[in-house]
């Protein structure tokens, strides 16, 4: 199994176990998201996978590639 499906899997048993996580976000050209803001997992799809922040108490979704975990531009605290 390639760590492209590791990521897609560990994931989708986050979502369906306890969705709430907490995400930090190093990526060029977006949002900032602070090291270790509380996010929760909304959506797991084939190639992408959809979280929920709050900013300034107002939810904001978020899209990210399985590969953005997988090169380190994203990081998810429980998966470490």
């Amino acid at each position: 199994m390639d760590h492209f499906v590791r990521i897609k899997n560990a994931i989708e048993e986050l979502y369906q176990t306890n969705p709430k996580i907490h995400i930090s976000v190093d990526i060029p050209r977006s949002k900032i998201i602070e090291p270790g803001t509380k996010a929760v997992i909304t959506g797991i799809y084939k190639n992408i996978f959809q979280i929920e922040t709050y900013d300034k108490g107002h939810p904001v979704r978020h899209t990210f590639q399985y590969s953005d975990v997988l090169v380190g531009h994203v990081v998810i605290e429980e998966l470490h």
